[in-house]
């Protein structure tokens, strides 16, 4: 078999990062730096900036006008998405913390797209039942409490349209996954629904090997 891949170094993950549209993006760098600044022990959830690209791109790529996001931390993912969104587009943001998405706010208006989201705050599950009946996504990005990502799929995924898209972060759990020695209750959960999103009928799924890993799926 044919193993073609690559295993980066700190100078190959700096040249990919270089070489990608939007870097050196100076709002969010400084919404990186404030974030390491106000919160260096949880700063590690943000995600990273090639994947920040990645978001834009995609929703770009798709036309989303319909987005929603479960987990939105200091606001990067969102911004990101939002500036890929087709004119009159609209970012739906679920999260519970507002110590972080009042940074969120702050930078949305920054970047001139407070217009184009929505925040609303509480838990992720009530909220997703509690959804219009009418709502329709392009794009959804889930990037919340790892152990409810199957509950977060369930309820989202009669919501998206014919070919959207599904995206899950952290589902290489930091290198964890695929050893059978990885016995914690959330790689176990991550590691369930890869396992459950190859073989569901109702997408397409590909797990890349990109940041800490992504779930890109398309609904059928």
């Amino acid at each position: 078999m044919n193993r073609k891949y690559l295993i980066l170094n700190e100078t190959l993950y700096a040249y990919a990062c270089r070489n990608r549209s939007h870097a050196g993006d100076p709002l969010l760098a400084e919404l990186q730096e404030e974030t390491l600044r106000v919160t260096e022990e949880f700063s590690r959830m943000q995600i990273s900036p090639e994947q920040g690209s990645f978001l834009r791109l995609l929703a770009a790529a798709i036309g989303a006008k319909s987005a929603i996001e479960v987990g939105t931390f200091t606001g990067y993912s969102s911004i990101c998405i939002a500036r890929g969104l087709a004119e009159g587009g609209r970012l739906l943001c679920l999260d519970s913390s507002a110590e972080w998405t009042d940074i969120a706010r702050r930078y949305w208006n920054k970047a001139g797209i407070q217009d184009r989201i929505e925040l609303r705050l509480g838990p992720a599950i009530p909220a997703l039942e509690q959804l219009e009946e009418d709502l329709v996504f392009d794009l959804a990005f889930i990037d919340a409490e790892k152990t409810e990502y199957d509950a977060y799929f369930e309820r989202i995924l009669p919501r998206m349209r014919t070919n959207g898209l599904i995206l899950f972060d952290n589902m290489l759990w930091g290198g964890r996954l695929g050893n059978p020695a990885c016995d914690d209750e959330t790689g176990m959960a991550i590691h369930a629904l890869n396992q459950k999103l190859a073989q569901d009928p109702r997408i397409e799924a590909v797990l890349l090997p990109f940041a800490d890993g992504i779930q890109l799926c398309r609904k059928r």
